[in-house]
């Protein structure tokens, strides 16, 4: 081993290779490669990040790993729970600041968990009366709502009887001429 050395140290010195590209047998084109490849893997590891400290981190943080998510149902009840408590919190509030002279009661404030809710500014919609879609006619003589032509064609065939029963359905009371 130690002969392989010195006749390592013996070709650096005569054709001015490095004794790594001596003791691998490389040529200078190929030793020019490998010194690239050497240089390259040194630059990559003096650019790399890996290794950088990270200020943005918080070095204290502990992942929670017995975090529960809860279902829908547990979420709605929760969250009507605490309107609940809000409502009777106000009502509390309400008694206490002023005595209830006219008799009013405070409205609820609807949320998307409440049914009460102030009457739609959007007109009503009118429905067919035969099938159920919406219906954007109203037949003048019998006032029963349609959907399209075919069902008009159904309703000038239907007799007094009929018509009444389909009007009592939607809940007008209106005679028939």
């Amino acid at each position: 081993m130690e002969e392989n050395l010195e006749s390592v140290k013996d070709v650096t010195q005569i054709t001015g290779l490095t004794e790594f590209q001596a003791s691998k047998g490389l040529s200078e084109e190929e030793s020019g490669r490998v010194r690239w490849d050497v240089d390259a893997a040194n630059t990559t590891e003096q650019l790399s990040y890996l290794e950088a400290p990270r200020p943005f981190k918080n070095p204290n943080y502990v992942k929670k790993t017995s975090r529960r998510s809860k279902n829908l149902k547990a979420v709605l009840t929760q969250e009507r729970e605490r309107e609940k408590a809000e409502r009777e919190r106000r009502r509390l509030e309400k008694a206490e600041s002023v005595m209830d002279v006219d008799g009013e009661q405070e409205e609820d404030i609807p949320t998307y968990t409440s049914i009460e809710a102030p009457p739609s500014l959007m007109p009503q919609r009118h429905y067919c009366d035969i099938t159920g879609l919406e219906a954007p006619y109203t037949d003048p003589a019998t006032k029963l709502r349609y959907h399209d032509k075919s069902i008009y064609e159904l309703i000038k065939g239907l007799s007094a009887s009929a018509v009444k029963e389909y009007l009592a359905a939607r809940g007008v009371n209106s005679i028939v001429k």
